[in-house]
Protein backbone atom coordinates (compact mmCIF):
# COMPACT_ATOMS: atom_id res chain seq x y z
CA UNK A 1 0.00 0.00 0.00
CA UNK A 2 3.08 2.39 1.13
CA UNK A 3 4.76 1.92 -2.64
CA UNK A 4 1.18 3.25 -3.92
CA UNK A 5 1.04 6.44 -2.38
CA UNK A 6 4.37 6.70 -3.06
CA UNK A 7 3.45 7.04 -6.76
CA UNK A 8 3.16 9.87 -8.89
CA UNK A 9 -0.49 10.04 -10.09
CA UNK A 10 0.61 10.00 -14.12
CA UNK A 11 2.29 6.37 -13.32
CA UNK A 12 -0.96 4.99 -12.83
CA UNK A 13 -1.80 5.47 -16.25
CA UNK A 14 1.58 3.62 -17.14
CA UNK A 15 0.19 0.42 -15.32
CA UNK A 16 -2.88 0.33 -16.77
CA UNK A 17 -0.95 0.34 -20.24
CA UNK A 18 0.46 -2.06 -19.32
CA UNK A 19 -2.27 -4.37 -18.18
CA UNK A 20 -4.33 -3.34 -21.28
CA UNK A 21 -1.21 -4.40 -23.69
CA UNK A 22 -1.30 -8.12 -21.60
CA UNK A 23 -5.35 -8.37 -22.22
CA UNK A 24 -4.61 -7.76 -26.09
CA UNK A 25 -2.43 -10.56 -26.06
CA UNK A 26 -5.40 -13.17 -24.88
CA UNK A 27 -8.14 -11.38 -27.08
CA UNK A 28 -9.56 -13.62 -30.23
CA UNK A 29 -11.93 -11.37 -31.67
CA UNK A 30 -10.49 -7.98 -33.90
CA UNK A 31 -13.04 -5.26 -32.72
CA UNK A 32 -12.60 -5.75 -29.36
CA UNK A 33 -8.89 -6.30 -29.09
CA UNK A 34 -8.57 -2.63 -31.42
CA UNK A 35 -10.90 -0.76 -28.38
CA UNK A 36 -8.50 -1.94 -25.91
CA UNK A 37 -5.49 -1.18 -28.06
CA UNK A 38 -6.98 2.39 -28.54
CA UNK A 39 -7.88 2.35 -24.80
CA UNK A 40 -4.12 1.16 -24.29
CA UNK A 41 -2.53 3.77 -26.49
CA UNK A 42 -4.67 6.33 -24.77
CA UNK A 43 -3.38 5.48 -21.06
CA UNK A 44 0.52 5.50 -22.07
CA UNK A 45 0.02 8.57 -23.73
CA UNK A 46 -1.14 10.10 -20.69
CA UNK A 47 1.49 8.73 -18.97
CA UNK A 48 4.05 9.95 -21.01
CA UNK A 49 3.25 13.32 -21.75
CA UNK A 50 3.18 13.88 -17.72
CA UNK A 51 6.03 12.18 -17.28
CA UNK A 52 8.04 13.35 -20.23
CA UNK A 53 8.73 9.88 -21.76
CA UNK A 54 8.83 11.39 -25.31
CA UNK A 55 9.54 8.22 -27.29
CA UNK A 56 6.87 6.68 -26.36
CA UNK A 57 4.62 9.70 -26.17
CA UNK A 58 5.23 9.67 -30.03
CA UNK A 59 5.25 5.80 -30.73
CA UNK A 60 1.36 5.99 -29.14
CA UNK A 61 0.47 8.71 -30.86
CA UNK A 62 1.58 7.24 -34.17
CA UNK A 63 -0.55 3.83 -33.22
CA UNK A 64 -3.95 5.31 -31.91
CA UNK A 65 -5.28 6.46 -35.12
CA UNK A 66 -3.87 3.54 -36.89
CA UNK A 67 -6.06 1.60 -34.47
CA UNK A 68 -9.03 3.62 -34.89
CA UNK A 69 -8.86 3.59 -38.73
CA UNK A 70 -8.35 -0.55 -38.40
CA UNK A 71 -11.54 -0.53 -36.12
CA UNK A 72 -13.36 1.34 -38.67
CA UNK A 73 -12.57 -0.96 -41.58
CA UNK A 74 -13.55 -3.73 -39.13
CA UNK A 75 -16.89 -2.41 -38.32
CA UNK A 76 -17.47 -1.34 -42.07
CA UNK A 77 -16.56 -4.88 -42.75
CA UNK A 78 -18.79 -6.19 -40.60
CA UNK A 79 -22.26 -3.94 -41.75
CA UNK A 80 -20.88 -5.01 -45.14
CA UNK A 81 -20.71 -9.14 -44.11
CA UNK A 82 -24.20 -8.50 -43.15
CA UNK A 83 -25.28 -6.94 -46.45
CA UNK A 84 -24.03 -9.48 -48.68
CA UNK A 85 -25.50 -12.49 -46.99
CA UNK A 86 -29.04 -10.71 -47.77
CA UNK A 87 -28.09 -11.10 -51.80
CA UNK A 88 -25.02 -9.04 -52.93
CA UNK A 89 -22.08 -11.28 -53.81
CA UNK A 90 -20.26 -8.38 -54.27
CA UNK A 91 -16.23 -8.39 -52.74
CA UNK A 92 -15.86 -4.78 -53.22
CA UNK A 93 -16.24 -4.53 -49.33
CA UNK A 94 -12.90 -7.19 -48.79
CA UNK A 95 -10.59 -4.64 -51.28
CA UNK A 96 -8.71 -3.18 -47.94
CA UNK A 97 -7.56 -6.45 -46.84
CA UNK A 98 -6.74 -7.64 -50.20
CA UNK A 99 -3.78 -6.80 -52.17
CA UNK A 100 -3.01 -5.90 -56.20
CA UNK A 101 -1.52 -8.28 -58.72
CA UNK A 102 -1.09 -7.75 -62.57
CA UNK A 103 -1.75 -10.42 -65.17
CA UNK A 104 -0.82 -10.24 -68.75
CA UNK A 105 -2.71 -12.47 -71.57
CA UNK A 106 -1.61 -15.77 -71.62
CA UNK A 107 -0.33 -15.92 -67.78
CA UNK A 108 -1.72 -18.66 -65.82
CA UNK A 109 -3.23 -17.63 -62.16
CA UNK A 110 -3.03 -21.23 -61.07
CA UNK A 111 -3.00 -24.81 -62.47
CA UNK A 112 -5.72 -27.61 -61.38
CA UNK A 113 -4.03 -29.51 -59.11
CA UNK A 114 -2.07 -27.23 -57.70
CA UNK A 115 -2.23 -26.09 -53.64
CA UNK A 116 -4.39 -23.83 -53.50
CA UNK A 117 -3.45 -20.76 -50.30
CA UNK A 118 -5.84 -17.78 -51.78
CA UNK A 119 -8.79 -16.47 -54.20
CA UNK A 120 -9.23 -14.07 -56.60
CA UNK A 121 -11.44 -10.70 -57.23
CA UNK A 122 -11.22 -9.51 -60.61
CA UNK A 123 -10.60 -6.05 -61.15
CA UNK A 124 -10.47 -5.76 -65.10
CA UNK A 125 -9.11 -8.24 -67.82
CA UNK A 126 -10.76 -11.27 -69.01
CA UNK A 127 -10.14 -14.55 -67.34
CA UNK A 128 -11.38 -18.29 -67.61
CA UNK A 129 -11.52 -21.56 -66.40
CA UNK A 130 -9.54 -23.74 -68.59
CA UNK A 131 -11.36 -27.37 -68.28
CA UNK A 132 -15.21 -25.89 -68.21
CA UNK A 133 -14.43 -22.75 -70.65
CA UNK A 134 -16.16 -20.56 -67.99
CA UNK A 135 -15.18 -16.81 -67.98
CA UNK A 136 -14.38 -14.66 -65.14
CA UNK A 137 -15.44 -11.47 -65.58
CA UNK A 138 -14.80 -8.14 -63.33
CA UNK A 139 -16.09 -8.01 -60.16
CA UNK A 140 -16.42 -12.12 -60.26
CA UNK A 141 -14.40 -14.07 -57.81
CA UNK A 142 -12.38 -17.32 -58.19
CA UNK A 143 -10.41 -19.73 -56.21
CA UNK A 144 -13.22 -20.05 -53.63
CA UNK A 145 -14.10 -23.46 -54.46
CA UNK A 146 -10.35 -24.99 -53.52
CA UNK A 147 -11.12 -23.69 -49.89
CA UNK A 148 -13.73 -25.66 -49.06
CA UNK A 149 -12.23 -28.78 -51.23
CA UNK A 150 -11.38 -31.81 -48.50
CA UNK A 151 -7.95 -31.87 -49.79
CA UNK A 152 -7.67 -27.96 -50.96
CA UNK A 153 -6.08 -28.09 -54.22
CA UNK A 154 -6.88 -26.56 -57.20
CA UNK A 155 -10.19 -27.82 -59.11
CA UNK A 156 -9.78 -26.15 -62.19
CA UNK A 157 -7.32 -23.83 -63.95
CA UNK A 158 -7.51 -19.99 -64.43
CA UNK A 159 -6.06 -18.01 -67.37
CA UNK A 160 -5.22 -15.15 -68.17
CA UNK A 161 -7.17 -14.13 -71.27
CA UNK A 162 -7.03 -10.25 -71.31
CA UNK A 163 -4.56 -8.58 -69.27
CA UNK A 164 -6.09 -7.06 -66.02
CA UNK A 165 -5.60 -6.71 -62.27
CA UNK A 166 -6.99 -8.72 -59.57
CA UNK A 167 -7.35 -8.63 -55.95
CA UNK A 168 -5.63 -11.54 -53.86
CA UNK A 169 -6.40 -12.64 -50.55
CA UNK A 170 -5.32 -15.54 -48.74
CA UNK A 171 -7.29 -18.12 -47.17
CA UNK A 172 -5.91 -17.60 -44.01
CA UNK A 173 -7.28 -13.98 -44.12
CA UNK A 174 -10.41 -15.50 -45.36
CA UNK A 175 -10.99 -17.28 -42.35
CA UNK A 176 -9.71 -14.48 -40.13
CA UNK A 177 -12.92 -12.75 -41.46
CA UNK A 178 -15.38 -15.71 -40.78
CA UNK A 179 -13.86 -15.94 -37.06
CA UNK A 180 -14.94 -12.32 -36.87
CA UNK A 181 -18.47 -12.43 -38.69
CA UNK A 182 -19.56 -16.08 -38.70
CA UNK A 183 -22.01 -14.61 -40.68
CA UNK A 184 -19.23 -15.27 -43.65
CA UNK A 185 -19.54 -18.22 -43.58
CA UNK A 186 -23.41 -18.27 -44.96
CA UNK A 187 -22.31 -15.79 -47.29
CA UNK A 188 -19.46 -17.88 -48.58
CA UNK A 189 -21.43 -20.72 -48.62
CA UNK A 190 -24.00 -18.83 -50.98
CA UNK A 191 -20.65 -18.11 -53.34
CA UNK A 192 -19.35 -21.44 -53.60
CA UNK A 193 -22.97 -22.75 -54.05
CA UNK A 194 -23.38 -20.21 -57.13
CA UNK A 195 -19.79 -21.41 -58.62
CA UNK A 196 -21.11 -25.20 -58.33
CA UNK A 197 -24.66 -24.49 -60.18
CA UNK A 198 -23.20 -22.70 -62.66
CA UNK A 199 -20.56 -25.95 -63.68
CA UNK A 200 -23.93 -27.79 -62.93
CA UNK A 201 -25.85 -26.05 -65.58
CA UNK A 202 -23.19 -26.17 -67.87
CA UNK A 203 -22.57 -29.82 -67.82
CA UNK A 204 -26.65 -30.09 -68.64
CA UNK A 205 -26.49 -27.55 -71.78
CA UNK A 206 -23.42 -29.66 -72.79
CA UNK A 207 -25.03 -33.26 -72.50
CA UNK A 208 -28.18 -31.52 -74.05
CA UNK A 209 -26.32 -30.52 -77.30
CA UNK A 210 -24.59 -33.78 -77.38
CA UNK A 211 -28.07 -35.90 -77.34
CA UNK A 212 -29.24 -33.20 -80.06
CA UNK A 213 -26.11 -34.27 -82.18
CA UNK A 214 -26.61 -37.96 -81.22
CA UNK A 215 -30.32 -38.07 -82.37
Amino acid sequence: MEFFQKLDWFLYFAYAGVASSVITSYMKTMIPLRVVSMACNSFFIVYAFAGHVYPTLFLNFILLPLNAWRLWEMIQLTRKVGAAVEGDRSFDWLKPFMSRRTFQAGEILFRKGDEADALYYMISGRFRLVETGIEILPGQVAGELALVAEDQKRTQTLECVEAGEVMVTSYSQVKQIYYQNPEFGFYFLRLTSARLFQNIARLEDELAACRIKAT
